[in-house]
């Protein structure tokens, strides 16, 4: 009897694993319209692929794959919010990526910030990736502004860099920034926490997964910071009146499964204001 019940909860593990493994392959693409309440047909939008997380160690997607899902969507602009790779002989694995990536022609660019597992690579390492990013027209952002004009409307591309391994500094990502429209890149979403005084008009990061095994709660995030012991760990969210998303991300970090997660690709339209406001810092 005791080894059929054991032979019972192999199979069920083995089930269980299994579906796990294959929602691994369930990617989302999911679409959101930003600030569209309150606009009209003379703002400019501006339409940004979000891609996050990729941890090419355990990606379920290929690159044709990734290409064939998104070719026929309107894209602007890509932000790539960190957490590539974590190790030095994945790096001739992001190259097919980044080659698709530019096949979707983002009419303003590819942006990048850099996560956590990216800095788990040390210096001449961590310098390749960033150099096989730029090679690839991504502009790698580590604490600094690049500036689009959008139909006129300036538009502040803002890269925080990693909030979790304490290389974040928002005072110089911020450094110039007078007016326009804020688009933050980052990783780590818990600096939103940290962002009262700056003002930014949309906030994007990953970090978390969604969870990845959430069964029946995420409880492993607990110790990833404030925002997951609040439970907000993925998906749309305001803080101090100011909109963020965070990505569940495309790949899997340590086991290759999702429960309770789905791996996202993310479309966000960003509807722009006309008027070039003043963004300083709020005393």
């Amino acid at each position: 009897m005791k080894i059929l019940l054991m032979f019972a909860l192999m199979i069920i593990l083995y089930c269980f694993i299994k579906k796990a493994y294959k929602n691994t392959k369930d990617i989302v693409i999911n679409k959101l319209k930003i600030n569209a309440q309150s606009s009209n047909q003379h703002h400019p939008k501006l339409n940004i692929l979000q891609l996050s997380d990729l941890h090419l160690e355990n990606i379920s997607i290929s690159p044709n794959e990734l290409y064939e899902k998104l070719k026929d969507e309107p894209i602007d602009l890509i932000a790539l919010t960190g957490d590539f790779l974590d190790r030095k002989r994945t790096i001739p694995k992001l190259i097919p990526y980044l080659k698709t990536i530019n096949q979707l022609q983002p009419k303003y660019g590819i942006y990048a910030v850099l996560g956590n597992h990216d800095y788990v690579l040390r210096s001449k390492n961590l310098k390749v990736l960033i150099e096989t990013l730029e090679k690839y027209n991504c502009k790698v952002l580590q604490n600094e502004t690049d500036i689009i004009s959008v139909q006129g409307t300036r538009v502040n591309i803002i890269g925080i860099d990693d909030f979790s391994t304490k290389r974040s500094n928002i005072e110089a990502a911020y450094k110039g920034i007078t007016f326009g429209t804020n688009l933050v890149l980052t990783h780590d979403p818990n600096i939103v926490l940290n962002m009262k005084n700056y003002h930014f008009d949309y906030l994007l990061a990953g970090h978390f997964h969604g969870g990845q095994i959430c069964y029946p709660k995420a409880y492993h995030l607990v110790k990833m910071g404030k925002l997951a012991r609040m439970n907000i760990i993925k998906g749309f969210h305001m803080r101090d009146g100011k909109p963020f998303y965070i990505s569940e991300g495309l790949g899997q970090t340590g086991v290759n499964i999702r429960v309770g997660s789905r791996p996202e690709m993310t479309l966000h339209e960003l509807t722009l204001e006309i008027a070039n406001r003043e963004v300083v810092k709020v005393i």
